[in-house]
């Protein structure tokens, strides 16, 4: 345990932004699964409003520094790839 006064203090701040970072991560995390699983299905409007909310989702991640922006594009794209097939088929 620190003695320092300031490194008190940053220890107490580093465990709340981990805190707090693991909690957005997780919430990407969900987000990005249900919409890999609502583009399984055959509903294409459930699929669109999943995609758009995990779209919205890694965008604010990147924001905040949890994952990298090309990351972010990546699955952003790969998402955008299951729901153009889905809607051509259906």
């Amino acid at each position: 345990m620190p003695n320092i006064k300031s490194a008190v203090k940053r220890v107490k701040t580093n465990d709340k932004r981990r805190m707090l970072n693991a909690s957005q991560k997780s919430a990407l995390r969900t987000a990005v699964k249900a919409a890999d699983v609502a583009l399984t299905t055959t509903e294409v409007e459930t699929a669109k409003a999943a995609v758009a909310l995990a779209s919205k989702k890694l965008d604010k991640a990147v924001t905040k520094g949890l994952i990298h922006k090309n990351a972010a594009a990546r699955k952003k794209s790969r998402l955008a790839q299951k729901l153009n097939a889905l809607t051509a088929q259906a």
